[in-house]
């Protein structure tokens, strides 16, 4: 374990980084992390070329959930869980903090990881940097922690009131003002009997830690037929783009201040042949391109059909969707679907400068012609029109177990 003062020391250090680049440095790169089962490994990334070259790795309590980074600090909070309910003793959840060593993107454990209530299925970190932000699937609900002045992760803030968790939360973000957040709730599909679950973006004032409920926005609908996965924010205009997994939608939402105007502005599908649907067929992670003329979409066939005795992929889109978007309307156009080279596009980040696409597809999985599909990272080039340009397919041994999560993070 790394010595607490030691990396203190390393995050002073990094606050004077950015004048040194200002008398003429070399400007920042990036790193690509990448999550199987419980190690999460850093890689070179060669923009001009679209490789990865894998560098080194750590291990967390329990398997990697998600992981984001601290706003100006050069540390990365990662969210781990066995997916033991959280009424059972043997149940391993926790925040841990990594220090980021900011010449290569190695990272170092700083503090003692912090256990959680349950599987925390997201995390974030508000726009000043001073609390985590952890949304959990079951049962429904957040919860925030403060961030010390030192990047560590502090106390978890007690809530003056109980919070509206939803139904299945799936992410939850800070809106652009930080003076409120968006509690992503997927709900569920009808099954077994069960009638569907609503899903809904649960807006919420955010002040000095605490949250207070505003408002449960759906479509007209009331909730049924949307179930929404992620969401992320145009970098320039006020619209909030929504992948809705259970529909294989993308919809665009405007936004008033700190509220959502209902209905959605847009609502378009991610798939290139949407009357074809495959078992499983469901939209993933969403995000924007920097200069915000384009936004990309994850679509995961996650089904499997049995044929001679055996489970097999069933097929369907995994791919990316690519969309430009209307500069003046917001609206998304499909200019593009291209396919992962995998199975189950789990994640996908871009990297700072807007010209490279890494995408890591879930796990390994056996096709009907007796072949095994392995778990993969896929890296393509971004052009100046937004379409991608498949590069290298890196395989990843997962022993069993899932690439859950990725990410480019900016040194």
């Amino acid at each position: 374990m790394i010595h607490r003062r030691t990396v203190t020391a390393s995050l002073a250090a990094a606050f004077a980084a950015p004048n040194i680049a200002l008398a003429g440095a070399k400007a920042p790169g990036s790193v690509f992390y990448n999550a199987v089962g419980p190690t999460l490994a850093w890689w070179r990334a060669d923009i001009a070329a679209a490789s990865l070259t894998r560098q080194g790795s750590v291990n967390l309590p329990a398997l990697v959930q998600y992981a984001w980074r601290h706003p100006r600090l050069p540390v990365l909070y990662v969210a781990s869980s066995n997916f033991v309910p959280m009424d059972k003793p043997d149940g391993k959840h926790h925040l841990t903090a990594f220090h980021i060593d900011p010449a290569n993107g190695a990272l170092a454990p700083y503090g003692e990881p912090v256990p959680i209530k349950a599987r925390p299925i997201h995390i974030s970190v508000d726009h000043a940097g001073a609390y985590v932000l952890t949304a959990y699937n079951i049962p429904s609900s957040m919860s925030v922690h403060a961030i010390n002045s030192d990047g560590s992760i502090g106390a978890e803030v007690k809530q003056a009131a109980p919070i509206d968790g939803g139904i299945y939360a799936h992410q939850i973000r800070t809106m652009p003002s930080n003076n409120a957040l968006i509690l992503v709730t997927r709900g569920n599909n009808a099954a077994a009997g069960k009638p569907e679950d609503p899903g809904a973006l649960k807006v919420k004032r955010f002040q000095g830690g605490q949250v207070t409920d505003v408002a449960s926005v759906t479509p007209p609908s009331g909730g049924l037929g949307f179930g929404p996965r992620h969401i992320d924010f145009h970098p320039t205009k006020p619209w909030l783009f929504v992948s809705v997994e259970r529909q294989n939608q993308l919809q665009v939402w405007h936004l008033s201040g700190d509220t959502l105007d209902t209905p959605p502005m847009h609502v378009v599908t991610t798939l290139a042949e949407p009357a074809h649907l495959h078992p499983e067929q469901m939209v993933g992670p969403i995000h924007i391109h920097p200069n915000g003329r384009f936004v990309y979409v994850g679509n995961r066939a996650s089904g499997l059909i049995e044929t001679d005795g055996k489970k097999v992929a069933a097929g369907g889109e995994n791919t990316v969707g690519v969309f430009g978007i209307d500069p003046a309307s917001g609206k998304p156009e499909m200019i593009q679907s291209i396919d992962t080279r995998g199975f189950h596009p789990r994640t996908f980040s871009i990297d700072p400068s807007g010209k490279m696409l890494v995408v890591a597809n879930l796990l390994a999985v056996p096709l009907r012609d007796g072949s095994t599909q392995p778990a993969t990272l896929s890296t393509y080039r971004i052009g100046t029109n937004g379409k991608l340009d498949h590069v290298h397919t890196t395989d990843i041994e997962t022993n069993g177990m899932t690439q859950w999560w990725s990410g480019f993070i900016t040194l």
